[in-house]
């Protein structure tokens, strides 16, 4: 409606941007190709495109003759900082307290603490907006067995986004268990693996999952990763949702093929002159317990779900390989719970647009970004879907339409529902039918 260019400030907690400091392993590398960036999804004209930033640095017939499809996460991470150097309205060291919505001057107060390099309160502040746009994310997930251990300091049993920050103290440790079975969680196993004397590797990974299972990467399971299945996924009922995504895992939780691979070489190549390597891969197990032994040790209380037998793993320091879960909003927008709209699981409603479904009474929009598994499926941290929701999210601001988005992305079609309007299609049309039941 408003026909002056957008106004936009960002608030972020932290002091400067980092992705996933604790996972840039050498050579580790993105589970989506470049394309996945900021912008290219979208536009790729944007001047904020990968391509371009390896055209600054003088970098791009390098890549070229390199044909990566998969860049690594250090060169995605000195991108994105690229980026956030030179985009205006950026504030760095800026903690959000609280938003409400008020009445009077039908905008959203936003307050928040400026804070020192540290991390110390210097100073609060108050903003006043007509939308707002939530990225806080997803948080490491500590499993309830392991949380006093996690917050104790006498021995290392930490989550793996710390993991090269403590790197050379876990080296020193006796024994070492990983417990996860997904992508950081083998190659973190990998690089423990790498890093020890044959013979005298000492290491336990252990996994819920019933094996440790490669990604499913197959070209049309990939399309689980589209608008036209985050569309599909959001139109049907809630309890079909819920059913769906703990299914789903293998699209995201599972390991890189090449991964596998990597280990499995490993593994065999200490092989090579008798006898086994001393490490120990172990599916299908959870922990039911978890205790410190003399201050010094840990000993973890194991359940197999199979076999329904339960043994006790000593060890000298835990990585947890354990995954993210969303930061709840609650305490960010408690101001705004009388106007929230909630499910039959008291999530926050989420629209096909990304925004929070409030009362009529509030004229402002709230968007989130990476907060609706729930109502958009497994597709929503997936970085190949970023810009399309970014855009999909400034079609809807605006109103103006400013990033035009294909109506369709995948070949398959995953209800019995027509393809979408003005697409052709040799099929017979499907006539819906009504339910008999």
């Amino acid at each position: 409606d408003d026909p002056r260019p957008l106004a936009a400030t960002f608030y972020e907690q932290r002091p400067a941007f980092h992705w996933h400091p604790g996972l840039l392993l050498d050579g580790a590398s993105l589970q989506v190709p470049f394309l996945a960036d900021l912008v290219t999804l979208a536009d790729p004209t944007s001047p904020w495109t990968f391509l371009n930033y390896l055209r600054t640095r003088d970098r791009l017939f390098p890549f070229y003759f390199a044909e990566r499809f998969h860049i690594q996460r250090a060169e995605y991470d000195a991108y994105c900082r690229w980026v956030t150097e030179q985009l205006p309205g950026l504030h760095f060291g800026h903690q959000v307290d609280a938003v409400r919505w008020n009445t009077d001057r039908a905008l959203f107060e936003v307050d928040f603490t400026q804070l020192d390099r540290d991390g110390e309160a210097e100073a609060l502040g108050r903003a006043y907006t007509r939308h707002i746009a939530l990225g806080i994310g997803t948080e490491p997930f500590v499993p309830e067995p392991l949380k006093p251990l996690a917050e104790a300091e006498a021995v290392p049993v930490l989550h793996s986004a710390d993991y090269l920050r403590h790197r050379e103290r876990l080296l020193a440790a006796d024994h070492i268990t990983v417990i996860g079975s997904g992508q950081s969680g083998a190659e973190i196993f990998l690089d423990l693996l790498r890093a020890r004397p044959e013979g005298a590797e000492k290491i336990h990974w252990l996994a819920r999952t019933q094996a440790f299972a490669p990604m499913e990467y197959s070209k049309l399971g990939l399309e689980h990763f589209t608008p036209d299945y985050s569309r599909y996924f959001h139109a049907l009922p809630e309890s079909a949702r819920d059913e769906l995504v703990p299914r789903q895992w293998q699209l995201h939780k599972g390991i890189d093929a090449d991964t596998i691979a990597a280990i499995h070489d490993e593994l065999y190549r200490r092989t090579l002159h008798g006898g086994w390597p001393d490490a120990t891969l172990t599916p299908g197990v959870h922990v039911r317990t978890a205790g410190r032994l003399a201050n010094t040790r840990v000993e973890l209380h194991l359940e197999h779900t199979q076999q329904g037998t339960r043994s006790r793993l000593t060890t000298d320091a835990v990585i947890l390989a354990t995954g993210y879960r969303e930061r709840p909003l609650d305490a960010l927008l408690g101001g705004l719970d009388p106007y929230l709209r909630r499910d039959a699981s008291h999530r926050p409603r989420i629209d096909d647009q990304y925004r929070l479904v409030l009362d009529p009474t509030v004229t402002g929009h709230v968007y989130v970004q990476n907060a609706e598994r729930h109502t958009h499926g497994v597709g929503a941290p997936d970085l190949g879907l970023a810009a399309w929701r970014s855009a999909t999210i400034l079609n809807n601001l605006t109103g103006a339409n400013p990033y035009p988005l294909p109506e369709r992305t995948a070949f398959t079609t995953f209800g019995l529902t027509p393809h979408p309007p003005g697409i052709p299609t040799q099929s017979p049309a499907l006539v819906p039918l009504s339910r008999t039941f």
